[in-house]
């Protein structure tokens, strides 16, 4: 093996450079080495600040913009795979809905069908009307929501501290006359000037999750991402999501998590249950739960196991969390012995627990 000899005396002694004096180069030559060497330096230094850095602070000039780009934390589930929460409930209205809610009032207004001065009406279980209520407030329209008695109170007074004229409807089928779906409908066609975004039924809204959150999603894993865990109800954020990663890599497994009392899980004879903000208790054009190539499996949860997980993630983990998130991480719980070394699992943590503290289940 040969070495390096080189005689320093000058700056031109870098004309002389040989190897075990069997090979001579020019100055030319090792001035391109050096350049070289110091622009690996710098690569090398650009890549460690780069991951390294702390996230950026970011100044927004309106609160809409502030929408998305939630953390994913991980979560120390004994386990070999790496379980991850998406903190969804760190968006300004306090949900994953805000995302949704933004993308199909943005996409109204494009389209025209919600004009300057209008009305926005539509039905929810408290998260989506928040948001609504929130936007409404934003850009200047009036927000009615039509919500059911399981609404928590902090749910209600949210939308109301907004602004928005919030009616509470009696627990019923969604297609019965008397269901808050129901009259939501009716109110928009007696409004005028009103725009009925249809959360329950609007494609849009599946698309504003493949749009924003899995593309977020896809990119803080690098790709890595094995398995997805969300709630089903309007069928928006698994199907939007699902979809996003299936297109990416196909053997993405997506998991979607149910309540055991719901019109799907019961298989058509549904019971009362208490978890708010998930349940496949009607169907829709957004996704087909019996026939897709998105959802690999359906886990239904009951109340109870919802209700058990919220404690243990609050008081073993320190996320306070709301009622859909105590069901999916009780899914993912559930699914972790399907797990293994190398699988990176993403949970949607949908809203914080501060929501439903009056109900008394933490």
């Amino acid at each position: 093996m040969g070495y390096f000899l080189i005689e320093p005396a000058s700056i031109d002694l870098l004309n002389d450079i040989s190897i075990n004096g069997d090979y001579s180069m020019k100055k030319g030559d090792i001035m391109q080495i050096k350049h070289m060497i110091i622009l690996i330096i710098i690569l090398f230094l650009m890549y460690c600040i780069i991951h390294n850095q702390k996230r950026p602070y970011i100044m927004h000039n309106h609160i809409l913009s502030a929408i998305g780009n939630t953390p994913l934390v991980r979560l120390p589930f004994n386990t070999p795979a790496a379980i991850y929460a998406k903190l969804e409930y760190l968006n300004p209205g306090g949900s994953i809905k805000d995302r949704s809610a933004l993308y199909m009032i943005e996409h109204a207004e494009k389209s025209g069908d919600l004009q300057p001065g209008g009305t926005i009406i539509d039905a929810s279980s408290g998260n989506y009307g928040i948001s609504l209520a929130m936007i409404g407030a934003a850009k200047g329209y009036k927000v009615i929501i039509t919500t059911s008695e399981k609404i928590s109170q902090e749910k209600l007074q949210t939308m109301r501290a907004y602004g928005a004229e919030v009616i509470v409807c009696p627990i019923a089928a969604s297609d019965d006359y008397n269901s808050y779906i129901s009259l939501a409908k009716r109110l928009q066609v007696s409004t005028p000037n009103s725009f009925f975004p249809n959360q329950y039924f609007n494609p849009v809204n599946a698309q504003a999750h493949h749009d924003l959150t899995g593309a977020e999603i896809w990119e803080q894993t690098n790709g890595t991402i094995t398995h997805f865990f969300a709630a089903a109800g309007t069928g928006g954020t698994v199907a939007g999501v699902g979809r996003y990663l299936k297109d990416k890599n196909p053997n993405i497994k997506i998991i979607a998590l149910d309540s055991n009392n719901s019109l799907y899980s019961t298989c058509g004879n549904p019971k009362p249950y208490k978890v708010e903000g998930m349940g496949i208790d009607f169907y829709s054009d957004i996704i087909n739960y019996d026939n897709n190539d998105i959802i690999e499996e359906i886990i239904p949860v009951s109340d109870e196991d919802a209700f058990a997980m919220l404690k243990n993630l609050a008081r073993n983990y320190g996320f306070l969390v709301g009622l859909t998130s105590g069901a999916i991480a009780w899914g993912a719980h559930h699914y972790l012995p399907k797990l293994k070394d190398g699988d990176v699992a993403v949970m949607i943590f949908g809203d914080s627990g501060r929501a439903y503290l009056t109900k008394g289940v933490y």
